[in-house]
């Protein structure tokens, strides 16, 4: 059996998939923690392959993208050590079959670029991926298969700690779809601010980009069906499909 392991590190959290072909045999979304050694990654690592039925043998190939400069050595480390494999890291110069229209082409972050190549390889263009994470991200890709840029923006659950942080009185709240609009209570207030807000603001966003590439008739922007934020906002966006 031939597997391949692919490392998504964010800033929040670090998912692990490993692939047989085209199929997802197992997966594992992990806390990221930036002061994780060689050796704790390695005995998570092989503890979650236990568990799945994953022999550590059978990995081919591993495929590393990571937005946390610091870990990226240790997961290197990682996969030669524990893994006896030399992974392919998605960074600036390295061919992944896209070509990066942005200025400079060295700034985007390689989970762009892997989102970027896999919304293409599963949908073609042109596409648009949001990806829920620390930071909300569109990136969009053209129908010739060209990463022409896209938008970041403030992650939901970073808003909602920033509130919390910086106005006294209000409390921490759970971002969930309120029963109305209007809030009756000052958490149902500020939940509906940050539900109904976010959602707004990922329709117009969308909207924007998809008049701006000047097709109507484009695929409709799909969203990243790895992140689980999407299933939060799923019911009052109607932009973002019901299923991957």
């Amino acid at each position: 059996m031939s597997l391949l392991l692919t490392i998504d590190v964010g800033n929040t959290n670090t998912v692990l998939g490993v692939h047989e072909g085209a199929t997802l045999k197992a997966h594992w979304r992990l806390t990221t923690r930036r002061e994780q050694t060689t050796d704790e990654y390695g005995i998570l690592v092989r503890s979650l392959f236990l568990g799945s039925g994953v022999a550590p043998a059978d990995i081919r190939g591993v495929a590393l993208a990571s937005v946390v400069p610091p870990l990226t050595p240790g997961l290197v480390a990682l996969s030669r050590e524990y893994l006896g494999q030399d992974p392919l890291v998605i960074e600036p110069g390295v061919n992944t079959g896209m070509p990066i229209l942005y200025e400079p082409p060295g700034d985007v972050g390689a989970d762009r670029i892997v989102n970027g190549v896999a919304a293409f390889a599963a949908y073609g263009g042109p596409v648009i991926v949001v990806d829920f994470g620390t930071a909300t991200t569109f990136d969009v890709v053209t129908r010739k298969g060209e990463y022409v840029g896209g938008v970041i923006c403030t992650g939901a659950g970073v808003s909602a700690e920033a509130l919390f942080q910086r106005a006294a009185r209000l409390p921490r709240v759970d971002i969930r779809r309120p029963a109305m609009v209007i809030g009756r209570s000052t958490v149902a207030s500020i939940q509906s601010g940050l539900y109904y807000g976010y959602a707004v603001m990922v329709e117009g966003i969308l909207a924007r980009i998809r008049a701006e590439l000047g097709s109507r008739r484009g695929r409709w922007p799909r969203a990243d069906w790895r992140r689980r934020s999407r299933r939060t906002f799923r019911r009052s966006t109607p932009w973002i499909p019901s299923s991957p």
